[in-house]
């Protein structure tokens, strides 16, 4: 298992955190998910064997925010 903070920009409100927390959570691999608005932020602890990070953050770009 490997745990990191992906950084994340456009996130305004309660339901874009919402949002965030969905899509990573239904990622196939992923065991548990925080998203917190300010600072705008993921910390996301997957199996990297099961989904890259890349996915991760394909994932939030999809759902219209940005990695930064």
């Amino acid at each position: 298992m490997r745990e990191e903070l992906i950084p994340i920009a456009g996130m305004t409100c309660g339901g874009c955190v919402a949002s965030v927390n969905r899509v990573l959570k239904a990622l196939p691999g992923v065991k548990s998910v925080e998203v917190s608005l300010t600072p705008g932020q993921a910390k996301v602890t997957y199996d990297e064997n099961a989904v890259p990070r890349a996915t991760l953050e394909k994932a939030i770009r999809d759902a219209g925010f940005t990695v930064s």
